[in-house]
């Protein structure tokens, strides 16, 4: 069973842009991935802010950060 994850990024961001079109085809099969807007978080963009965009796994807590390919998605989630 795929893991739900979250996808951290916030409204501007090229390269969070570029990650959801990475992500669309593992979302067309079934991964749930949930957009977290970091500026609607506080704490998040102190923390996240120099990483984003930033994959995180909802069951383990794991993060891949950015750059990362499909490869290394798929990596991830197994």
């Amino acid at each position: 069973m795929t893991p739900e994850c979250q996808l951290f990024g916030t409204l501007g961001c090229h390269l969070c842009e570029v990650a959801e079109g990475l992500l669309m085809p593992f979302v067309e099969n079934g991964l749930l991935v949930e957009l977290i807007d970091i500026a609607e978080h506080e704490g998040m963009v102190e923390q996240y802010g120099l990483r984003i965009p930033v994959l995180r796994r909802c069951d383990s807590g794991s993060e891949l950060n950015w750059p990362f390919d499909a490869e290394q998605v798929v990596a991830f989630l197994s």
